[in-house]
């Protein structure tokens, strides 16, 4: 009987889960090690941050569903890795002690670690908000509305959203939540007493941290779909600070420095910034108990894949071979990274250095559909091993397919969402010989109503399917 542990039960690790239970769960041993008892659907806290949804309807506790697909649950933190004798160290939760898990395959799909303490004052411990976890949105919601009240009695006030860190990625979850802001605002008849600023480290607005998003117009022609976005914001009177890495964040102001090299701030009155993402906080060690984190992560704690690592921007852009495919480790080829966890070989946009030699660049997004992507392809190869001995599946970030819909209000009446299509996530320039690397064909950039209708049914499906399949609703405590 193999025994296949996953740490992590964000969409990566819950997605394999869900396949592994399914296929071998009632013959081998299925293990989830996850530091909450629940799973957030972390898209509908954009929704969350303004006090559109309830936070009992964005979350699901997990034991019930792994109990129905022959998988074991395990409330805890994974403390350390020990590769060479293929078992974990964690805290159990409730106070229940250290405990150990064995394996014969490990998955590592831990998500993005909030790295709040490499921006000064970011940070929902310190001076701004943050949708990036379940506690941290509610808190987030209730700072908005104080300064909603603000509003009602009265008082201007000037919000800012966007990213808390010159390397930070996620541009999109600030987007989405800026243009909820206006809407929500507007429903509440106190527009007019906000300022909105997206503040971002992309080089032009609709980046993303995918180099853009170009379509094909019904012309012909070959646009932008930034253009398309920034026109939004137009519409919706919303200021647009592009090309800032943040440096620090006090309790009335924002520091940061442009691409030039040259230093400013922002005041503000409430400000959601992204931080800096960080893989695994735990350790590796070897069996002599030496530290083993630098071979089998990069310095920012995401786990090495089957990918080529080192390779200069123009080089990489040229070989998007160098991209994972399998996502297993290359010194541990028992151990997988899936979703956020596993390293990128670089970023998917052009690197920016000013002259003072700030790296401002946006990170490669791995969230969302492409890390269900890569925890089913994880899944199946982990299968595949069990049953022959051998990995069959493979899906390059740069073969990869990702929509992605942004809602501009929770609305099926008068909100809107705008509705990216990218094939492939990471350009292919040998395959599509243009400009962009992509099939102008599938990658699409539409906004319209259609798109709240279809956010809304991604949400109520995922959700309602698992809460109603347990009869249960979320209590926070």
């Amino acid at each position: 009987m193999a025994k296949v542990v996953i740490i992590g039960a964000g969409f990566a690790g819950h997605t394999a889960a869900m396949y592994l239970g399914d296929a071998i769960g009632k013959d081998h041993e299925i293990t989830v090690v996850h530091k909450f008892d629940y799973f957030g659907f972390v898209p509908s806290w954009v929704w969350l941050g303004i006090d559109a949804v309830k936070p009992e309807h964005t979350v699901f506790k997990l034991k019930p569903i792994y109990d129905k697909f022959n998988v074991n649950f395990v409330q805890g933190t994974v403390t350390s890795v020990h590769p060479d004798e293929n078992y974990i160290i964690l805290e159990q939760a409730n106070n229940a002690g250290p405990a150990s898990l064995e394996y014969d395959y490990l998955i590592i799909a831990t998500g993005a670690h909030m790295n709040y303490d490499a921006t000064p004052g970011l940070g929902p411990k310190k001076f701004t908000q943050s949708i990036c976890h379940f506690d941290t949105a509610i808190q987030a919601r209730d700072a908005y509305l104080q300064s909603v009240e603000r509003m009602k009695r009265g008082e201007k006030q000037k919000l800012v959203i966007g990213t808390g860190h010159p390397l930070a990625a996620c541009q999109g979850a600030a987007f989405e939540y800026i243009t909820n802001i206006h809407h929500d605002l507007t429903q509440r008849g106190v527009r007019d007493k906000a300022e909105l600023v997206y503040l971002t480290n992309e080089p032009e607005i609709g980046d993303f941290g995918v180099g853009g998003i170009n379509v094909v117009t019904k012309g012909g022609r070959i646009a932008k779909g930034g253009d398309l976005i920034e026109d939004a914001m137009d519409e919706f009177g919303i200021g647009k600070a592009v090309r800032r890495g943040v440096r620090e964040v006090d309790a009335k102001k924002v520091y940061w420095e442009d691409f030039e090299g040259n230093y400013g701030e922002t005041e503000y009155d409430f400000a959601m910034l992204i931080p800096q993402s960080r893989g695994v906080n735990f350790k590796f060690f070897d069996k002599e108990g030496k530290d083993i984190s630098s071979t089998v992560c990069n310095p920012g704690g995401f786990v090495f894949a089957d990918g080529i690592y080192g390779l200069k921007y123009d080089d990489l852009v040229k070989n998007s071979n160098a991209w994972p495919a399998q996502y297993y480790n290359p010194t541990y080829k028992n151990i997988f990274s899936a979703g956020i966890a596993f390293a990128p070989p670089g970023p998917i946009s052009e690197p920016h250095t000013t002259k003072n030699g700030t790296v401002i660049t946006p990170g490669a997004p791995r969230t969302g559909m492409i890390s269900g992507v890569i925890g089913r392809v994880v899944a199946f190869n982990v299968i595949d091993m069990i049953k022959t001995g051998r990995m069959t599946h493979r899906e390059r970030m740069s073969e990869m397919l990702a929509v992605c819909i942004a809602s501009n209000g929770k609305s099926l009446w008068n909100g809107s969402a705008i509705v990216m299509i990218i094939y492939p996530i990471v350009p292919d320039h040998s395959r599509y010989d243009n400009k962009e690397g992509r099939d102008m064909f599938v990658t699409k950039v539409e906004r319209g109503i259609s798109g709240a209708w279809l956010k809304q049914m991604v949400e109520t499906t995922f959700m309602h399917k698992f809460q109603g399949r347990i009869g249960w609703q979320f209590i926070p405590e």
